[in-house]
């Protein structure tokens, strides 16, 4: 089942790309159609089960690009406009494709197999860096010119600092990684760690705890001797990390 939010502030052409999706795919759901940024904003926010968006760029309150760098979202988009001109600020902005008005219903089905596709080539990706992550136990970390085999069960953390990825193990000593926050996000995912903000990546092993900050954020506690850093779940990932940390 592919869920789709379409983001379109004229119902007539809203309701005509619904039927459209329907007609030409079984396995599409329209969960939600959002006539503003704001609207959708609130949305999006709050939902964490949308596959797909299909959305208009110039809306009444302002442009659609807002909503994806106010949630800094990672939900693919196929961007649907009057206008051209839009085209670069559009593929900055997690589009899969970009479709001129009025739509053609063969041009819909053409992006939307494309989502299919590259769908299943993410599918496949993620699963082979679980199965990496379940048989990874070690990670070359550095420490000045020495090259450390640093067990995961040990390390506390990764976090970014000056475009530097460090590494903290249980006794509070520090070593530099060569990979991005990225790609251990990926690698290390199904291994216990969690990308709690864009600068910290945590091991569940340590965390003692979290408790609400500043409203709408999580504050974690971990455990032992890492106090010094204070981390702080983003209210993008606030229901994620809620949600992980119950399941594991």
């Amino acid at each position: 089942m592919i869920r789709i939010v379409i983001i379109e502030d004229e119902r007539l052409i809203a309701d005509e790309l619904q039927a459209m999706l329907l007609n030409i795919s079984d396995e599409v759901v329209v969960t939600a159609i959002l006539p503003s940024v704001g609207k959708a904003v609130d949305y999006l926010s709050n939902d964490h089960t949308t596959d797909l968006i299909l959305s208009d760029i110039q809306l009444p309150d302002g442009l659609s690009f807002d909503v994806f760098n106010t949630l800094h979202c990672t939900i693919p988009v196929i961007f649907i406009t009057a206008f051209d001109r839009f085209m670069v600020n559009a593929f900055e902005n997690n589009a899969i494709d970009y479709l001129l008005k009025p739509v053609d219903e063969r041009d819909l089905l053409k992006v939307l197999n494309k989502y299919k596709m590259l769908d299943q080539h993410f599918i496949k990706r993620q699963q082979f860096f679980n199965s990496f992550a379940k048989e990874k136990k070690r990670l070359v970390v550095r420490k000045g010119l020495v090259n450390i085999l640093l067990r995961l069960e040990d390390v506390v953390l990764f976090y970014t600092e000056s475009k530097i990825i460090y590494t903290i193990d249980r006794e509070g000593k520090k070593y530099v990684c060569d990979r991005n926050l990225g790609q251990l996000e990926e690698e290390l995912g199904e291994a216990g760690f969690f990308r709690v903000n864009r600068q910290y990546l945590v091991n569940s092993e340590y965390i003692r705890g979290y408790k609400a900050y500043d409203k709408v954020k999580l504050l974690i506690d971990l455990a032992g001797l890492y106090t010094d850093h204070q981390i702080i779940v983003s209210q993008e990932t606030a229901p994620n990390f809620r949600r992980w940390m119950n399941e594991i």
